[in-house]
């Protein structure tokens, strides 16, 4: 149903997010980082972070589950895109870094272990996941879409049930899109260990 949506919405959202100011985030995550870093960008959307870690100097691979996602975000980053489910990728110590911003929210607390384990496995030791999800505690579908929200207390005890993570930091922040500025987000970037 995800992909569905994604796919008769793509134009929309790429339009709503594409210019979305993501400089504090970056900032945060980029300074565990040396040029020449491989980062997965885990649900790519509209390509607008493939793209800024591309010029940065990244060797970035990109995968999104929306076939429409993925073709539009291909030409704007100028590489493939790959079309895969984050609860099917197989990728084992290839990434030092791993960018899921509002990707994995998606998806629901039945498959998010093995969501977590694969990107665990994904990275190099001590590779470093940023991960964002809606604040709060609770799942939802809303306008075709299912939600999970998290705060720091759920998503702790989520780290302590999978493994193989040490939180580095855990912050909210207000939405960045226009219009949005009552919406709050879990951010968290974690550590392989």
């Amino acid at each position: 149903m995800i992909k569905e949506y994604y796919n008769e919405n793509a134009e929309s959202f790429v339009e709503n997010t594409l210019n979305a100011d993501m400089a504090n985030l970056y900032d945060r995550f980029e300074k565990y980082f040396i040029k020449d870093n491989s980062i997965l960008d885990l649900g790519c959307g509209s390509g607008r972070d493939s793209l800024y870690f591309k010029n940065q100097g990244y060797i970035v691979t990109a995968l999104d589950y929306s076939e429409k996602l993925a073709k539009s975000a291909s030409k704007l980053i100028g590489q493939e895109v790959l079309v895969k489910d984050m609860r099917e990728i197989s990728y084992v110590s290839k990434f030092h870094g791993i960018w899921a911003c509002a990707s994995v929210l998606h998806i629901n607390r039945i498959d998010i272990n093995m969501v977590m384990k694969n990107c665990a496995r994904a990275l190099k030791d001590e590779g470093v996941f940023y991960l964002s999800f809606k604040y709060g505690d609770r799942e939802e579908m809303k306008n075709g879409r299912y939600f999970n929200f998290y705060n720091e207390e759920s998503f702790r005890q989520l780290i302590k049930k999978v493994g193989g993570f040490k939180i580095l930091e855990m912050f909210k922040t207000t939405d960045v899109r226009p219009g949005r500025e009552g919406e709050y987000w879990l951010n968290i970037i974690m550590k392989k260990i």
